[in-house]
């Protein structure tokens, strides 16, 4: 057995001294999932500026639209001028602008109509669209408060009540109605919200991990072809010291990928605790170990370097889209019974219940199984298949 370490420390020197190896193995994954984060993670809530030029300066309708606008947590107010605001339409710097026109507040007070005006460059972007629609409800809940006020004056025509008291009393009203609305709007959620951290991360970390059989199946290979296999086997080594050592080599290495992605997240995203931290390497190992023996299946089926990636790609990528590692697949359909048939599948499930669901290795037994499963038939038929001369085994 000691045989067998010194040929997993000799391979693991190997594998280090490699840059280009260890830059695809090790920091490939965390670029890859940076872009992942960074692309889907910012779940942040809309926001952007409106741009308005005010050509009823003093209004009092026309600063209360202002006022109303800027209360809105999803929008800045900018103003400019009608120069300003016109040059920049025209250079494209910006793509929608509101113009509340002069006389705004006079033509509200004396009960005619008025509109607002929106200048925008084509159809202003889907976020000027987005504001174009914030303004135009602000705009409506005010048009609403003025009809209210209307109608409640001409209800009360002749009483001898004065003007002021109904617009302060019908104010009142209004406000008190936006704080305790009678028809109120609740939101129910189902599930909790996507995490896009706790949905990639185990996809990210098990589709790398089988990526490596790429790598491993082609060196086998190409060991195999040059000879190397057999000249290690002049050292008195036997075969299964020579498996057992090579095994060992590309446990380490898948191993040590997803030690570098899980302590990240651990240290970055404080996704685990010491605990879960070490059940989730339990479960790396696990599956390092199970996607070592079928890099040692096709790298003992494959005869050349191109059969041997070729055949690890499809298959990786055929495991990946099976399991849904970037998407949800819903139970009970055809896509789910075919899940069941990746090995991923069990991974991925197995680092979501530790990461995402607070679960423990007491909650995997059926992922750990089928894991140890596949090790156990994996090292029976990669041992048997183990070739260490070329054309022989």
């Amino acid at each position: 057995m000691i045989r067998s370490f010194i040929v997993a420390l000799r391979e693991a020197r190997t594998y280090l001294q490699d840059r280009a190896e260890l830059a695809f193995s090790l920091l490939l994954p965390i670029v890859f999932f940076a872009l992942m984060y960074g692309a889907f993670g910012g779940q942040a809530q809309f926001h952007a500026t409106v741009c308005v030029v005010n050509e009823d300066q003093g209004g009092t309708y026309a600063n209360l639209l202002l006022e109303r606008l800027a209360e809105l947590e999803s929008l800045d107010v900018e103003l400019l001028s009608g120069r300003e605001a016109d040059n920049k339409l025209e250079r494209s710097d910006l793509l929608l602008v509101v113009y509340i026109p002069e006389g705004f507040s006079q033509r509200i007070t004396d009960g005619e109509p008025v509109q607002l005006v929106f200048k925008q460059r084509g159809h202003g972007g889907q976020e000027g669209r987005i504001v174009a629609s914030l303004v135009r409800s602000v705009a409506e809940e005010m048009n609403q408060e003025f009809q209210a006020n209307e109608r409640v004056k001409n209800n009360l025509a002749g009483r001898d009540i004065p003007e002021e008291r109904i617009e302060v009393t019908v104010q009142k009203f209004l406000e008190r109605e936006r704080e305790h609305p009678i028809v109120e709007v609740r939101e129910d959620t189902v599930g909790a919200s996507p995490d896009m951290v706790n949905q990639f991360l185990p996809g990210i970390i098990t589709m790398f991990v089988l990526f490596a059989i790429n790598t491993m199946a082609r060196t086998l290979v190409e060991e195999r072809k040059l000879g190397t296999l057999e000249r290690l086997m002049t050292t008195h080594l036997s075969v299964g010291q020579l498996f057992a050592g090579k095994f060992l080599a590309n446990v380490s290495r898948g191993f040590v990928q997803t030690l570098i992605l899980l302590a990240l997240s651990y240290i970055v995203f404080q996704l685990f605790t010491p605990l879960s931290f070490v059940e989730a390497l339990a479960i790396a190992l696990l599956f390092s170990a199970a996607t070592s023996t079928l890099g040692f299946i096709i790298a003992s089926i494959a005869r050349t370097e191109d059969q041997a990636t070729w055949i690890g790609v499809s298959f990786t990528m055929i495991m990946v889209t099976l399991s849904g590692t970037f998407f949800a697949i819903p139970e009970g359909t055809v896509w789910y019974t075919l899940s069941r048939v990746s090995i991923n599948t069990y991974a991925n499930e197995a680092f979501k219940v530790l990461i995402a669901q607070g679960g423990s290795l007491a909650d995997l037994g059926l992922e750990m199984g089928v894991l140890g499963g596949v090790i156990v038939v994996g090292l029976f038929l990669s041992r048997i298949l183990f070739r260490v001369l070329p054309g022989g085994r």
